[in-house]
């Protein structure tokens, strides 16, 4: 399935109050975000940072979350995932070229 495919698909389990679906939907993403952040925190602290089979698999799960909400996020926003993926391997193209993509700031 490519990004647009699975924007596509998503919309059909898409629920949030219409009125506030920016809103919403950037809290959920950054909250899936930090949920993601958690599982590595924890087997930091548990694992000695040693991710095995299931770490990955429940890591994997978060990154779906967040994939669902940066997906809705773009349709509300009217963008295509495959737009949001070709810009962003321009930027970073664009930004490698010339000897900043390890620099700080959005304009680099």
């Amino acid at each position: 399935m490519n990004l647009d495919e699975y924007q596509i698909k998503v919309t059909a389990t898409a629920i949030y109050p219409e009125d506030q679906a920016i809103q919403y939907l950037t809290l959920g993403l950054v909250s899936e975000a930090g949920e993601v952040a958690g599982k590595l925190k924890k087997i930091i602290r548990d694992r000695n940072g040693v991710i095995g089979v299931y770490e990955k698999s429940v890591i994997a799960d978060e990154l779906g979350d967040v994939l669902w909400y940066i997906a809705c996020l773009a349709v509300e926003l009217n963008i295509t995932m495959s737009t949001i993926a070709e810009n962003n391997i321009s930027k970073l193209q664009d930004r490698k070229s010339r000897g900043v993509i390890g620099g700080s700031g959005d304009t680099r």
